[in-house]
């Protein structure tokens, strides 16, 4: 099983051992589940005395919300990211985003179950990640509308709303749910958004 915890980016707040903690929290409970990440354990797997755990990260809550927040730090900048290497083509932009978080949550316990609030038994979660994932949407949806007005599409705002809630409930549709690789499954959604967008893409479909 691939891990979750990719590269943490820095924290706010909190001291050296902050990151390596949330990594190894990331990583059991992608191993383990949810129950099994304890302080003790956490201090083990990162070398520090569990006081340190608890300074640096405080309650076993708080570290829930640090990795969800990393989690939906990681969706949000693979987005960006697609956008800033495409200025000048919003289909491709679009495509690259879709892929990017498809392959991001490929064997991604935690940003899957962020996308379908759930995580199994582990019913300690459920609060947190029902709210995180409504915040998953509205930030998703929010960056999008930005991006996609700086590319000035001919629709109203209100059409490339609809555009961007379709096709982030889509894509969210896939984290929990695949039906093809993360590279169909992107070239489809392209497609769908070049149509609405009155563009021509060349190639049409690159993976039929």
């Amino acid at each position: 099983m691939r891990t979750m915890s990719g590269a943490v980016p820095a924290q706010a707040e909190g001291g050296q051992h902050r990151r390596p903690i949330i990594t190894a929290a990331i990583e059991l409970t992608a191993k383990s589940g949810w129950s099994a990440v304890t302080m003790a354990r956490l201090a083990e797997l990162v070398g520090v005395s569990r006081q340190t755990v608890y300074n640096e990260i405080g309650s076993k809550t708080a570290l829930a919300e640090a990795m969800v927040a990393h989690e939906l730090d990681r969706f949000l900048s693979v987005v960006s990211a697609a956008f800033e290497r495409h200025p000048d083509d919003l289909v491709e932009a679009m495509y690259d985003a879709v892929r990017a978080v498809l392959e991001l949550a490929d064997d991604n316990i935690l940003l899957r179950a962020i996308a379908t609030a759930t995580h199994g038994t582990d019913t300690e979660l459920l609060p947190l990640l029902t709210t995180r994932a409504s915040m998953l949407l509205t930030g998703a949806k929010t960056m999008l509308a930005a991006r996609v007005v700086s590319y000035h599409p001919e629709l109203t705002a209100e059409q490339v709303a609809v555009v961007i809630d379709v096709v982030v409930r889509t894509v969210l549709s896939h984290v929990m749910q695949p039906s093809d690789t993360p590279a169909r499954t992107a070239d489809a959604l392209a497609w769908v958004a070049a149509r609405v967008l009155g563009v021509e893409t060349h190639p049409r479909l690159r993976h039929a």
